[in-house]
């Protein structure tokens, strides 16, 4: 009886330690796998870091498809038609920067400058009135000098000369104002062309596919007014700079008007023309 109580117990005890064994195989490579997974983990990096590199990858991709959006529409609205409307943006754009810097050089200050004409006829006469004019720019001094030029031949005479070379130095202001206008004019028109026969071609797919198709519709409609859209903006544009351009011819018109009217009291109230 001992005996077999002996033999019951080793057999348990065997048979507990066997169990046991696969547990504790079980919990070591459950650890060595944790170990492996925080060793492959990548280390996460700050959230500044990647804010910040996130915001300038989205910088860099809204400036380049701004600049695809152009070449696009350009590319879309045919190159025929657009190359013409970009041609008068161009050649606009060059007229009207060149009368902007060139009537900027033709402002003075009048009032300065008639004062030292009034200083130079009272101290050294016409002669000296004419070499301040020939040392100053702009259309004012031009008219000064031939008014002064003539000044011995009377009042009516200056006058008389003080409006002929009026009218020349207006026209001189308003030199390439005429070519302005055409690339206004002309912008949209040419959009308006393109449009047209954006349209024709439209109907034209339309004809040969022989379905209203309103992907087709769609597409020719959208293609042919980009060149109207391009001409109404270049149109648009020029015209600003137009109208700066005028504005800036008038006052220097009414500068040259009033400095005229002051240039005939100088010299008659110093007696240097006499009216006949």
């Amino acid at each position: 009886m001992f005996l077999a109580l002996g033999l019951i117990l080793s057999t348990g005890v065997n048979t507990f330690a066997q169990d046991g064994e696969p547990a504790t195989q079980d919990t070591t490579q459950a650890a060595a796998t944790d170990d492996t997974t925080k060793q492959a983990a990548p280390a996460e990096k700050p959230a500044d870091e990647v804010v910040e590199q996130t915001t300038v990858v989205t910088e860099d991709a809204g400036n380049e498809s701004m600049n695809q959006v152009i070449k696009n529409k350009f590319i879309e609205g045919d190159p025929v038609w657009m190359t013409p409307v970009l041609i008068c943006l161009i050649l606009g754009l060059a007229v009207a920067i060149e009368r902007i810097i060139t009537l900027s050089l033709f402002s003075v200050n009048k009032d300065k400058f008639v004062l030292e004409i009034e200083e130079a006829v009272k101290t050294g006469g016409v002669e000296a009135a004419k070499e301040v004019c020939r040392n100053t720019r702009g259309p004012i001094a031009s008219i000064f000098y031939q008014g002064l030029d003539r000044s011995d031949e009377g009042i009516e005479v200056v006058e008389k000369t003080i409006v002929s070379y009026g009218s020349v130095q207006m026209g001189q202001m308003e030199k390439g104002m005429v070519w302005l206008s055409l690339f206004i004019a002309l912008a949209p028109m040419l959009g308006f062309m393109g449009t047209v026969i954006g349209m024709i071609q439209a109907f034209d797919q339309i004809q040969i596919q022989g379905d209203i198709s309103p992907a087709v519709v769609a597409g020719g409609i959208k293609v042919a007014l980009l060149t109207t859209v391009a001409g109404l903006i270049v149109a648009i544009f020029l015209q600003l700079f137009y109208n700066y351009i005028v504005n800036k011819v008038d006052t220097l018109v009414n500068n040259m008007e009033e400095a005229s009217i002051d240039l005939v009291d100088i010299l008659v109230k110093n007696k240097v023309s006499s009216t006949k």
